[in-house]
């Protein structure tokens, strides 16, 4: 049920994400170009995914344990660290450079654009290349 429930999760949101538009790296990058071609689209998706996940984060959180699993799976920290700011530039860079953002390059497979492949390798080597660095350099506890 947890693999059939993710699948159609996926499907709804790969979807939306096509029917908006937002596969296509073109129209995000016209989102950062504030002083050419500016296309507001994207701020409209991101208002209404907010619409949907507000309300469904407060629904859902009301309840004491997630529906199919034992608990809720949060993250134990709120600090904000390098780590977190150079994942967050890093993420923000490829984004920005690319014109796509993980969640919408997987629907923007089914296109068969070879840019789309080519920016997920380069998704996979810098997720391997993180692993890599932080076995080297183990984040530092807070003191």
């Amino acid at each position: 049920m947890r693999l059939l429930s993710a699948f159609v999760i996926g499907l709804i949101f790969g979807l939306g994400i096509t029917i908006s538009g937002m596969i296509n790296p073109a129209k995000v990058l016209n989102f950062f170009d504030i002083a050419g071609t500016w296309d507001p689209s994207l701020a409209f998706v991101m208002a209404g995914a907010l619409g949907v996940a507000i309300p469904g984060y407060r629904l859902v959180f009301r309840r004491p344990a997630p529906a199919m699993e034992p608990r809720f799976q949060l993250p134990d920290t709120r600090v904000i660290d390098r780590r977190l700011v150079l994942g967050s530039a890093t993420f923000g860079l490829g984004w920005g450079i690319a014109g796509f953002c993980p969640g919408g390059a997987l629907p923007a497979l089914g296109t068969g654009d070879p840019t789309v492949f080519l920016f997920l390798a380069a998704l996979i080597g810098g997720l391997l290349l993180a692993r890599v660095l932080q076995s080297r350099f183990p984040a530092r506890k807070p003191a």
